[in-house]
Order: C-alpha cells, then structure tokens, then sequence
C-alpha cells in the first residue's frame, strides 16, 4: 500500500522546513548556517542536518570565500558561503498574455538563461499556443546548452483567475474551456507544471526580485491587455477563499459604461485596458487601427491627446484603488505590466484620485511606486511558482 504523508508527518515538516532553509539562502543571496538558524528559527542541530542534505541534493552549493571577512576576536574556522547551485536544475516560466507568450527558462537560483517573447493570439489560438511553447522549449534548452532531463519543472501565468475548486482552461481566454492547462503541458514538456495567474505571479516576482523586496502588505497592479491586481497580505500572498482574489479589472469604476469581456459594464478593463486605450486613439496615418505600443509611444513623446487618455485611465485605477486601499491599509502599491511604461501622467492620475479617494489623514498616504520588473514581472513570478514547486524544493510563500 502507498504511504501518503499526513499534513502533520515528520516528513511533510521536514520538506516544509527545507523549503525555509532555501528561502532564506535565496532572499540572502550568500549567507551561512548561523544567518539561516537566525532568518528560520530553526535550532542548529536542524540546519546543519537540512544544509548537509540539500549540499548533498545539489540544490546547495558551498563557496571557499568567507561571510564577512576574517574577526580578530574569532577563533577556529569561520563560517562559509552558502549559495544555491544554479547547476541543480532548470524551470521554465511561461507567461501566456492575450496577445502574446513570454518563455523565460531560469537556472534555481532565478537567473534567466534564455528568453524569449512572441505576439500570438493566444485568446483564439490555445493548440498553436501550446505547440509553440512545447517547440520553443527545446529551443531555449539548447541555446542554455542544457540536456531535456535537467528541466525540473514549469510555472505558467495565465490571463485568468485560478480558482481552487478544480475545472478546465481559464475562463475568459475564448478557445481554452476544456483545456487542462497544467496537464496539457505537462504532457508535452513532460515535466510537472503549476499554473497560478499571471497578477499574482507578478506581485510575487516585484515581492521577492523587485521594487517591493522589504514590503509585507503590498497591492500590485497589472495594466497590460486586461487589468488585475495580486496581494501579499502580513508577508504572505492573499488568493481570497476560491483562489478568485484580485480581479481587480472587473470593480465597476463607470455604471453604464461600455461591456465588459465578462459580461458586466463599467469595468475598469473597459477604461484602463489595452483596447480601450488604443480605441481612444485616432486612426494612424497608414490605415492601421492603434495598439497599446502606439498609445505609449504618443504619450512618451508628450502627445496632448495619449497624455490625456493615460491620464484619465490613471485616474480610474485611482478610484479603485481608493477602496482596496481603505479596506487594506497596505504599505506599497506597485504598478506594473506593460501600461506602467507610460510613466508620470499615468502614476500622477492615480496617485491623484487615490489621494482624494482614501480617508484624509497622513498615515493613510499609501506610496504608489512603479514597479522594477516591468512586463517581466509576470513571467518571472512563474520562474519563481516553477522553482517553489520543483520535485525537490518546497512552496515557502509562492
């Protein structure tokens, strides 16, 4: 009979316990066993047990360089340098947009390798989209120069709420209602792969790479092709009681406004989502309708009218916000996708209404920062899910 793991067992706490150990080795970068029994709390005995095993696995490597120089006062041998051991394996972070797919295969430390990002109508396109990453992969793999068995695992940021409750392909991206995203990939890269949305990946990445590395309440907002927000809540990321959390595109901000994609109208997808920006924008000398690239080229060049529509579109995620953030007190909100390129007359909209919006004291001025990560983010919060998960590390706050 097979032995499963109670959620108690030695065993299930051992992997919990390995996974804080590579935690704190990865938010250190370089650190030795008396900084990770301090960052853990775990005793001394545990840590020397847990470092020697995972030296052993290869997830660990052991640097000849010392922590902190040589002490006058220090006898015996000083500590050493523990860092993780890129060579241990290989993730694939997969960002499947609207209208495009972002491939970025990482080393377990999260440093990129290889990367690259195609325009695909992944709404209406999800066989070509999947035999484009299965294809792709292997390309990436051998530019990296790395065989197929060292690919541990794979995250994907879909477009799409990720519920708990199980069910098939996102819900809002047309041809993939019955398409098990996980296992669909599963089986082409024959790897295990985990599938988390892609704001809540992007928060994770700008959290643990980016601009909010020391922020333990933070909101995160995604403007690209669709609008959605991820939160980290006391230093863990929030996903509500069905995994639903941050669907932030989909607050009513104009009643009566235009049809959402889901069916409602007002949203603030319909206001500060890539077509309506570019809807907003007059057509192009050559005949060609604008995109979201041509809206942040105009404002970027100072044209009065993309200005204009930045900001207004600003000011909407404003409202919004206004309400998330009397509700959640955050420390940080980031902004981030590819929208975010639009710089001052978008982060002065929002700060603006989101000033006004929230109750007028000064505790309550949240900072609004733009995010370090840009349209990266997304992806490499799924390098990030894709490591926590691998077969042989263990989620810590992913």
């Amino acid at each position: 009979m097979r032995r499963v793991n109670a959620p108690g067992s030695l065993e299930t706490l051992r992997r919990r316990n390995r996974g804080l150990v590579l935690h704190a080795v990865q938010a250190g970068g370089a650190t030795s066993r008396v900084d990770i029994v301090r960052a853990t709390g775990l005793s001394r005995t545990t840590v020397s047990s847990l470092v020697n095993e995972l030296l052993a696995d290869g997830l660990l490597a052991e640097g000849t360089d010392r922590v902190g120089g040589p002490s006058p006062h220090q006898t015996g041998r000083p500590p050493t340098r523990l860092t993780l051991e890129p060579s241990g394996g290989a993730v694939l972070g997969i960002h499947l947009r609207h209208d495009g797919i972002r491939l970025a295969l990482a080393d377990l430390a999260g440093s990129v390798l290889a990367e690259v990002l195609v325009d695909l109508d992944v709404d209406h396109h999800a066989d070509a989209a999947l035999t484009y990453v299965e294809e792709t992969t292997n390309e990436l793999l051998a530019e990296a120069g790395l065989a197929r068995e060292r690919l541990l695992g794979a995250g994907v940021a879909v477009s799409s709420p990720v519920p708990t409750r199980p069910r098939h392909g996102p819900a809002l991206l047309t041809t993939w209602h019955d398409i098990d995203v996980a296992a669909a990939l599963g089986e082409r890269l024959g790897v295990p792969v985990q599938v988390g949305n892609d704001a809540n990946l992007g928060a994770t990445a700008e959290r643990f790479f980016g601009a909010a590395r020391t922020t333990r309440n933070l909101v995160y907002v995604m403007l690209a092709e669709g609008v959605g927000a991820g939160l980290f809540l006391d230093g863990r990321p929030y996903h509500g009681a069905k995994g639903v959390a941050g669907e932030f595109g989909h607050v009513v901000v104009a009643p009566g406004g235009r049809v959402c994609r889901c069916g409602n109208r007002g949203c603030l997808e319909t206001v500060a989502g890539a077509d309506a920006l570019a809807a907003a924008l007059p057509t192009r000398a050559d005949g060609r309708t604008p995109d979201l690239d041509d809206v942040l080229e105009a404002c970027r060049a100072g044209d009065p009218g993309a200005v204009r529509i930045v900001a207004d579109a600003g000011r909407a995620v404003g409202t919004a916000l206004a309400g998330v953030c009397t509700m959640l007190d955050p420390d940080l909100v980031v902004i981030g996708g590819r929208t975010a390129a639009a710089g001052a007359p978008l982060m002065g909209g929002i700060v603006e209404t989101l000033q006004r919006g929230v109750p007028p004291s000064d505790e309550s001025l949240v900072p609004v920062i733009a995010g370090e990560l840009g349209s990266r983010a997304e992806v490499l919060g799924a390098v990030a899910l894709a490591i926590a998960r691998s077969p042989l590390a263990v989620p810590v706050l992913v």
